[in-house]
């Protein structure tokens, strides 16, 4: 038996307490956990706006040591350290064989709809997100597993495995970030966060973060930002002004609110490019008028785990991290136990910090 949160139904209060993890099987990899990280994405799965099949382990950002391995498994062992990888690729499907795509791979999210564990009182549990972290220990699919990149403490690995790939990836990969540019970043959350220090990496010169709360304004600047902004109805307006009067290059939502999905496409230059990191409800509607879209010639783009391939970024990250270009630990704001996971929700839904990490 190991302790883990479990969502026992969609909106329903989080409930702390044991399940019976089995050993794994053909092709699977038990971890120990060392730190999981608590992501918007965790709540999405929770208050119903993305599907995941319930009773259900949330969890999905978290890195931690191979206890165990099943028949088969080959590219890791008992003691090896590693990152969850809640979006495996499959290698095969069209958007992994053919497009190179492996970021909408149609097989990622396949392992979130089979059980792979049991509560106390004998009903089968899902893993959110296929992965499960918010537990002691987890059992996962070998592909949902990366080598644990060297000189990367494991606690602070948990971030690689959604935050910081997402946030890099929407920067370097979905925005082509150059040198130079300027970038409005929406929302300073975990991911937001990850963004900032994404933007000061590839070089961006004017880097903006807005939020509704003043009391994320020494996060973002720690992070990398040269200007902050209170959230309000002339938000676009006042980046114009700190851009020269032109908008931002770059404007990067991780809020997933129709109103700023708005207001950062708006918040553009002529022919700038606004990327979209935040999961918001299909119940949201964003407007556009056919005269702006031709006269401002701006691009509009969803971004799904910062359209990333983790065996091609990770180390690419693990480099950033030991050359002290990416501080992993200005991400979090709080560090709890598994008791502290529905507080950490309900801050989330106030707002309120950055990443808060949960250590085992």
């Amino acid at each position: 038996m190991v302790r883990a949160v479990v969502l026992p139904a969609v909106n329903a209060p989080l409930e702390v307490g044991e399940i019976e993890l089995p050993e794994p099987g053909p092709g699977r990899v038990r971890v120990r956990l060392a730190a999981a990280g608590v992501c918007h994405s965790d709540l999405s799965l929770s208050n119903g706006t993305l599907r995941q099949p319930v009773p259900a382990v949330l969890g999905h950002e978290g890195a931690g040591t191979v206890t165990a391995v099943g028949e088969g498994v080959t590219t890791v062992s008992p003691g090896d350290g590693v990152v969850l990888n809640w979006a495996p690729s499959c290698g095969t499907c069209h958007f992994c064989a053919r497009l190179g795509e492996p970021w909408l791979c149609t097989e990622a999210n396949a392992a979130s709809g089979v059980p792979y564990a049991r509560a106390g009182d004998g009903r089968d549990l899902y893993p959110g997100l296929g992965t499960a972290a918010f537990a002691e220990e987890t059992v996962v699919a070998e592909r949902a597993v990366l080598p644990l990149p060297a000189g990367v403490p494991p606690i602070d690995a948990a971030l690689l495995g959604c935050a910081v790939l997402t946030g890099y990836g929407a920067v370097h990969h979905s925005a082509r970030v150059r040198p130079g540019e300027s970038v409005a970043v929406f929302g300073v959350g975990g991911v937001g966060l990850a963004v900032l220090q994404a933007a000061r990496i590839a070089g961006a010169e004017t880097i903006v973060a807005v939020d509704v709360s003043p009391e994320k304004e020494e996060l973002a600047r720690g992070a990398g930002a040269s200007d902050f902004l209170i959230a309000s109805d002339t938000t676009a307006k006042e980046i114009r002004k700190l851009t020269g009067g032109l908008g931002a290059d770059v404007a990067v939502e991780c809020v997933g609110r129709a109103e700023t999905i708005r207001a950062a496409w708006s918040s553009t230059r002529r022919g700038g490019r606004a990327t979209v990191v935040g999961i918001g409800g299909k119940e949201q509607k964003v407007s556009f008028s056919p005269l702006e879209i031709f006269h401002f010639a701006r691009t509009l783009s969803g971004c799904v785990y910062g359209n990333c391939d983790p065996v091609r970024d990770l180390p690419v990250l693990a480099e950033h991290v030991r050359a002290g270009r990416l501080d992993l630990g200005a991400l979090v704001t709080d560090r709890i136990d598994l008791d502290g996971v529905p507080a950490a929700f309900e801050a989330m839904l106030a707002g309120r910090g950055g990443r808060t990490l949960v250590v085992f």
